[in-house]
């Protein structure tokens, strides 16, 4: 069986390096390149193209979940698996939209890390158990806004209700422009008919609503 190719993104010199002298132990395990920051896990991602990233959240330059987002943009068969603190709820769930698919806590055993690594590595997701009844009572939550959402934003087109998710990341018009491939004068039209069906006064409170209604990153 090949080695699993692994890169470690870790900011913190001890705990990553630790966690290369521990991993480069394990059969069928290779750590191909260690990186600091998120924009080096990018770099080395796209240079080594490993099976496995371990990476930490919040990390300089780039954090992980940024990192992991553009890592699977670009190398979608390449697994992330997130190191994370106990209370980091928040960005768990961020990490689950940007594309990882294995949680694993900073203080958990090395049998759990590896057993996340090899999951991983499979194809399959891997959650620390300690996180399973908080992600799943906020995907019941998210269910519950966008159910809410239906009534509220009823109105809108598939359009308008793109550029409102966009709108509420903060995106300028230039920006939802370029992503939606349509024009700067057709995002504004599409924001003025938003305004105007949600009954709000400009595209902050529109933004606010779309958050309070679970459509944006910043729930």
């Amino acid at each position: 069986m090949a080695a699993i190719r692994l890169l470690i993104a870790e900011d913190e010199t001890v705990v990553r390096h630790a966690l290369a002298r521990l991993l480069a132990t394990e059969e069928n395990i290779e750590v191909v390149e260690q990186a600091d920051n998120g924009e080096t896990a990018l770099r080395l991602a796209r240079e080594h193209r490993p099976d496995v990233v371990l990476m930490d959240i919040k990390m300089p330059k780039m954090d992980g979940i940024e990192a992991t987002r553009q890592i699977k943009d670009e190398l979608s068969d390449c697994a992330i698996v997130i190191l994370t603190v106990h209370q980091d709820n928040e960005n768990v769930f961020r990490a689950i939209k940007a594309g990882a698919t294995g949680y694993v806590l900073k203080d958990a055993p090395p049998e759990q890390t590896v057993e996340a690594i090899r999951a991983a590595a499979r194809g399959e997701g891997y959650l620390h158990a300690s996180l399973v009844s908080r992600v799943l009572a906020e995907f019941s939550r998210i269910s519950q806004l966008r159910a809410a959402a239906k009534e509220v934003f009823a109105d809108l087109t598939p359009r308008e209700m793109e550029v409102l998710e966009l709108l509420g990341n903060g995106l300028r018009n230039r920006e939802i422009a370029e992503r939606l491939y349509i024009s700067e004068k057709t995002v504004k039209n599409h924001i003025s008919s938003i305004l105007s069906k949600l009954q709000v006064n400009d595209r902050t409170e529109a933004a606010l609503l779309a958050a309070r209604h679970g459509l944006t990153d910043t729930q």
